[in-house]
């Protein structure tokens, strides 16, 4: 532990976007893991409902695959522990992330601003061993994955506008190291 009394494998990272769109398509969006590797492939190779949850979305939960810029990949369950609105709602991270997390929408005009907020302690053997030296490392990975995840959003709120004329919209960011693409893409729902 440091001065601070966080560990080496701990980080927090605060996040704020801005898309032009509605926080209630930001809050759609961001609340169904099953849709993350259509419109965030750059990060999420897979998903897997596991439960729906409640009709405000308590106890959703989805088994989640993951990469950054970095040839590494995450697997993490994500839970939703607070009710989904279009003010935001709280996530609860376990697997090779522990943690929570916070999305906060704010509707400025036609633009959402969108916060995240990110606490986790890394618990994938490769981060806990190398936390203490790569820490910078992996911290500038989430900060490359989350500006992807900005411009995936804003790419698949644009193609939600155009309607019949989505196919003019570029499209999302591909992984980077497409070896480890193809590893577990596989989406899924389950009751």
């Amino acid at each position: 532990m440091n001065a601070k009394g966080t560990r080496s494998t701990d980080y927090t990272f605060l996040t704020t976007w801005r898309v032009a769109g509605t926080t209630d398509d930001v809050a759609e969006l961001l609340s169904d893991p099953a849709g993350l590797p259509r419109w965030w492939p750059s990060v999420y190779l897979a998903a897997e409902v596991l439960h729906r949850g409640q009709e405000n979305g308590v106890g959703r939960m989805a088994r989640l695959h993951a990469k950054g810029w970095l040839p590494y990949a995450l697997r993490w369950t994500l839970t939703v522990t607070e009710p989904i609105t279009n003010k935001g709602f709280a996530i609860r991270a376990t697997g090779d992330l522990d943690g929570t997390g916070r999305w906060t929408f704010e509707q400025d005009g036609p633009e959402s601003v969108i916060t995240y907020d990110w606490r986790v302690t890394a618990t994938k053997p490769l981060l806990k061993r190398l936390s203490w030296l790569l820490k910078p490392g992996f911290s500038a990975n989430h900060r490359w994955a989350m500006a992807r995840g900005q411009e995936s959003l804003a790419l698949e709120l644009r193609r939600r506008r155009a309607g019949t004329d989505a196919h003019t919209v570029p499209a999302p960011p591909p992984p980077t190291f497409p070896r480890w693409a193809g590893r577990g893409r596989r989406t899924g729902q389950a009751g």
